[in-house]
């Protein structure tokens, strides 16, 4: 029977009208999606330079900077991660300094992705970062240029 047969059927209140209700739910019934495309860090996210590097503050005003490539095995990228980026038509590395997506327990979650501009050699860009950063990367010793230039953690 197909959904026009149905809706007739329902319009006229035939005795077979009940058998024509799955139908006629099917049609107003949509599947919509309720993830957010900005929930964590993976292949063409758009994320925020936190840093006050020229770069930074040049592709503020133009189009935001995307994720093209997250150094680690899952290409998912969450906080302390090292990241590729596509920015004002050239490639930077970047550390990930805030994500929107919840972490693990008593770890900050950040209204946007945020990331510091790095050199090759591993240094930051800039030389002052406007947010604050996750106080557990302290742990890690190889930021330690990345923390002399923070004024504030979290």
């Amino acid at each position: 029977m197909s959904v026009l047969q149905c809706l007739n059927r329902l319009a006229g209140h035939s005795s077979r009208a009940t058998s024509c209700l799955h139908h006629a739910h099917a049609l107003t019934v949509r599947n919509i999606s309720t993830t957010s495309p900005l929930a964590h860090l993976i292949l063409l996210s758009r994320v925020r330079v936190v840093d006050n590097s020229s770069l930074g503050a040049a592709a503020a005003a133009n189009k935001p900077p995307r994720v093209i490539m997250v150094y680690n095995k899952q290409r998912i990228g969450t906080v302390g991660d090292k990241v590729l980026l596509a920015i004002m038509g050239q490639k930077k590395k970047a550390l990930v300094v805030g994500v929107k997506q919840y972490g693990k327990n008593m770890t900050p979650k950040f209204d946007s992705n945020n990331v510091i501009l790095l050199e090759d050699n591993e240094n930051p860009t800039g030389t002052r970062i406007t947010v604050p950063i996750p106080s557990h990367l302290r742990k890690r010793k190889d930021l330690a240029k990345v923390f002399a230039i923070a004024t504030r953690f979290v």
